[in-house]
């Protein structure tokens, strides 16, 4: 780990250009490898900010749908102590 954090830029560029792969350890033991990556296989990041947008539209959509509103919200709010009473400010951020 030590030795590719030193050389990050150069692992980076090997494996780019020449198709090497590194396979990183920390005291022994592996935790991370480094290979080159199949172009077609991969997304670019306009792709996945699309698609992110696309789910969190739908689950907000889906929300909606499905939270329906309280019928007498006065039933349902909590009762709140008297301004004289309050110790800390309510704050609304």
């Amino acid at each position: 780990m030590t030795t590719a954090a030193r050389m990050f830029a150069d692992c980076v560029n090997r494996v780019r250009y020449q198709g090497v792969s590194f396979l990183l350890q920390k005291n022994g033991v592996p935790v991370a490898r480094i290979v080159p990556v199949d172009p077609a296989s991969c997304m670019n990041l306009e792709d996945v900010v699309a698609a992110d947008v696309e789910v969190r539209s739908a689950a907000r959509a889906d929300r909606e749908d499905t939270v329906a509103p309280p019928s007498d919200a006065s039933v349902d709010a909590p009762a709140l102590p008297s301004e004289g009473r309050l110790k800390t400010p309510i704050l609304n951020w």
